[in-house]
């Protein structure tokens, strides 16, 4: 057993709890009630912080290290390895292969193995297979395997247009484009005919030109005409001198739409140099096969993997593909990409960037990189890992936890997915609630024991019998057996017993057509989006729903909404350009939309600094209706002297930040309260103002629901706490740092924040896996909120594999029928039951379970 003694960590209330090691042990909870406290805060931080412990002081201080957890004692801890949520690397040169050293065994295999040209000197070395070293990276496009550019297309959209009449709608605008045309009038270009009817050597030399004539023109205008020296720019040098020299992000912004993203014409967007990509393996160069999907590249090297009598290896060109090295190579290359497919992710490949892969799929790549590691006595801190899973693929995972068990290991799994927990050997319950409410084991043993929790909110949905109202089930909709868990390939014979009552789907008005839509594994696709409705998109892992609905829809109603510069995503840098291999056709009926919004679990803050109260913005009313009190006027204090961020209200020692971080070198920080303002964030003076007789850190100190008493006749705040009183974030301290929310209260404040605004309709909602997260007692709540939206005549679009949500909606665009090329077309769309009942989809039998 590891034994757990006088757990404090965040909200956990001096917790006593045994967790069986060799074993799966679900920590379940409301968001917010202390699992992942529990799970990663205390059992793995203190297994990381022993760890370290026996590294070498000086090698310490190159760690990142974590912090000490606040835990009396713990016993019987094995080595532990933590794989949490989180979003792919922001970087283009972090791929599928790189994440999963795959990329080191190709390139290996190509040195060592690969068939050379007759005209090569020598092998190559490995090096010279990677597009992210100087050896190998193609000297175009520095290893990108993209270019950023200007085409005559995206220069001149309307070559009937004159240039006087702005045929070159790159160029500026005002005096700068009148310059720029009196300059070709002077070098006798005609600006007043039609831009196809010049030729083509004139249009290039006007679009292209590196040259830089310096003419004299005389103005025409009505008063003196003063001759000046004027300069001309083809429009590509001044889109691409814009771009690099320019202050203003409104400029560069606007020039941004009219440069394109394409493969790199020198390496054909591989990244690498010649000479290796003329070096092959069963035909095919390293590019090409890292561009296979993984189940493809599996069946290139079992032929030479299954070779019995190899040749010996050398050096030499000719040493071909049937020797030693390349039995060896891939034998091993084999054996990981089988531990992929088995996953479920054989529709991914190995040049597939990181960011563009979800949660669920970057966890089941360090998943398959631990199998593979062949660790012993270990614990495994797993957050969630059927997030981002359809349930037809559940199973699999399922099986590679069973997997790590019994191969000697501990796998402990923060999870939401009923059907995952039905599978475990042990259940530790936490809560009763969130926050203050929670933080306590209500049930540590066998998982059938739940039953007899009257208090645990995980109960009803683990075991729907056991609720009067007759839950139907995780928010996975559970299995379509039924809440015994079983094969999820096997469909219900009939609704669940107490199951939801029936709803009747609202009727769209007016509808987005997107046609002929290609990105990734969609190809033409035409696409039909319900307007004033809730649509859920769904579809197995892989099948593009990300794509369409993250990517390409945010993309196409941003630049409409936002004037054609703005990202789709609010992390993405300001006007990004689409990515390479994007194109959409016809889009139709985004004159019905004219706000977007995206809604995602991202933190709403990186410090501590930010918080509930600074998010919403309802503590500039609280710092307002402070400055106005009689004392703040008599001392002359204005709203700025109650912020924690600036000098003259805060407290110097802390720097508002109401604790103090202190380093210890060779050992993890610390952090303790602030021995000046005692946590309070404000100096002696300020906490002298008072209203109701409470000062302002004592309102940030108090929780939703008591704010929102206390603040009842403060319009601007009360309807920011009435809204996160809404979503089930009560218990939540107006104070509480960003840097403490989970993301499923990180989503549920955002979704406050968009409420409390005034009712305009006409805005797109767009969020991903909102689910993610979530306890089934949560998606209740969030379904509650995204029918707000709709009902104030918003339109909102989830791409979901909870079947309690789309059951739930009013729309269902399911896509497949498979991930990868196997995926990217919608199979069926309609309503809920439409969907339930198709055939050709592997979300029906799942979706029908979950329907009354």
């Amino acid at each position: 057993m590891v034994r757990v003694r006088g757990a404090s960590e965040h909200n956990l209330r001096r917790v006593d709890v045994d967790v069986p090691r060799d074993a799966i042990v679900a920590f379940t909870g409301v968001s917010g009630s202390g699992k992942s406290s529990l799970a990663f805060g205390t059992i793995y931080a203190e297994a990381q912080r022993r760890y370290l412990e026996s590294v070498a002081p000086y090698a310490r201080r190159l760690i990142q290290q974590g912090h000490n957890p606040a835990v009396e004692e713990i016993t019987g801890l094995p080595p532990a390895v933590a794989l949490q949520q989180r979003r792919g690397a922001p970087s283009s040169r972090s791929t599928v292969g790189t994440l999963t050293t795959l990329s080191n065994s190709m390139r290996m295999l190509f040195s060592r193995a690969g068939s050379y040209p007759e005209s090569a000197a020598g092998s190559l070395d490995s090096d010279a297979f990677s597009p992210n070293t100087a050896a190998g990276a193609c000297p175009e496009c520095s290893g990108l395997g993209t270019v950023h550019d200007v085409t005559e297309s995206s220069l001149v959209p309307d070559p009937a247009l004159s240039i006087r009449d702005g045929a070159i709608a790159a160029w500026p605008g005002a005096w700068q484009g009148k310059n720029l045309r009196d300059i070709l009038s002077h070098l006798g270009h005609d600006v007043d005919v039609p831009w196809r009817e010049l030729s083509r050597e004139e249009r290039d030399w006007i679009l292209f030109t590196e040259e830089q004539p310096v003419v004299e023109i005389t103005p025409q205008r009505d008063r003196v005409a003063k001759p000046y020296k004027g300069r001309f720019w083809s429009a590509r040098s001044y889109v691409l001198h814009t771009l690099a020299d320019s202050a203003s992000q409104q400029m560069r912004e606007r020039v941004l739409q009219y440069v394109v993203t394409g493969p790199c014409p020198a390496c054909a967007g591989s990244g690498l140099r010649p000479e290796a990509l003329a070096v092959t393996f069963a035909g095919r160069s390293i590019a090409e096969l890292n561009a296979a999907s993984l189940g493809e590249l599996a069946e290139v090297v079992r032929p030479t993997a299954a070779l019995e009598h190899a040749g010996t290896a050398s050096r030499a060109p000719s040493s071909g593909e049937r020797s030693e090295a390349a039995v060896t190579i891939t034998k091993d290359l084999l054996a990981r990409l089988q531990v992929l497919l088995d996953l479920g992710l054989g529709y991914l490949s190995l040049d597939r960037a990181t960011p563009t892969l979800s949660p669920g799929e970057m966890q089941r790549l360090r998943i398959a990189t631990q199998l593979r590691s062949g660790l012993f006595g270990v614990v495994y801190v797993l957050d969630e890992p059927s997030a981002g899973l359809h349930p037809a693929d559940a199973e699999p995972l399922l099986a590679v936890l069973e997997e790590l068990k019994a191969s000697g290991n501990s796998v402990f799994v923060v999870e939401h997915d009923m059907a995952v927990v039905r599978r475990a050997d042990w259940i530790v319950d936490v809560g009763p609630q969130a926050g203050d409410r929670g933080g306590a084991v209500l049930y540590s043993g066998p998982v059938a024991g739940l039953a007899e929790v009257a208090e645990s909110a995980t109960r009803p949905f683990l075991f729907p019998a056991t609720s009067p109202e007759g839950s139907a089930g995780g928010p996975q909709g559970g299995s379509p057996d039924g809440a015994t868990g079983g094969s999820p390939g096997a469909p219900a014979d009939g609704p669940r017993e107490g199951g939801p009552a029936a709803r009747t789907p609202r009727t769209a008005g007016r509808t987005l057509r997107l046609r002929g839509v290609t990105r990734h594994n969609l190809v033409d696709l035409d696409a039909e989006i319900p307007l004033g409705v809730l649509t859920a998109v769904t579809g197995v892992s892989g099948s593009g729903k990300s794509t369409l609905v993250s990517q390409v829809l945010a993309e196409t109603v941003g630049r409409h909404v936002h004037g054609g510069a703005a990202p789709a995503d609010p992390e993405d840098a300001p006007g990004s350009a689409p990515a390479a291999g994007t194109r959409v056709g016809a889009v139709e009926g985004l004159e019905h939309l004219d706000r977007l919004i995206r809604v995602d679990q991202r933190p709403i803050g990186r410090t501590p600094r930010s918080n509930l109260a600074t998010y919403t913005g309802l503590f500039d009313a609280v710092r307002k209706l402070y400055a106005a009190t009689d004392e703040a006027r008599a001392r002359g204090y204005g709203a700025g002297r109650f912020s924690f961020n600036v000098t003259g209200g805060r407290c110097e020692t802390c720097q508002g930040e109401g604790f103090l971080a202190v380093e210890l070198l060779f050992l993890p920080g610390t952090y303790g309260p602030c021995p000046d303002c005692g946590g309070a964030r404000y100096n002696p003076e300020t906490l002298e103002v008072t209203h109701r007789g409470r000062s302002i850190a004592d309102v940030l100190g108090m929780r939703v629901e008591t704010a929102a008493e206390f603040l009842a006749d403060v319009p601007a705040a009360a309807r920011s706490l009435r809204t996160l009183l809404d979503v089930g974030l009560g218990y939540l301290r107006l104070g509480q740092p960003a840097t403490e929310l989970s993301g499923g209260e990180a989503q549920r404040i955002k979704l406050a924040t968009e409420l409390q605004r005034a009712r305009r309709g006409h805005t797109l909602y767009l969020l991903d896996e909102p689910t993610t997260g979530l306890h089934p007692q949560d998606v209740q709540l969030l379904l509650g909120q995204l029918d707000r939206l709709v009902d104030a005549g918003n339109t909102v679009v989830v791409v979901e594999h909870a079947m309690d949500v789309v059951a739930a909606s009013d729309w269902v665009l399911d896509m497949g029928p498979s991930g990868g090329e196997a995926g990217g077309r919608i199979v069926c769309a309609g309503t809920p039951a439409d969907v339930a009942g198709c055939s050709r989809s592997r979300t029906a039998p799942y979706l029908s379970a979950a329907l009354p």
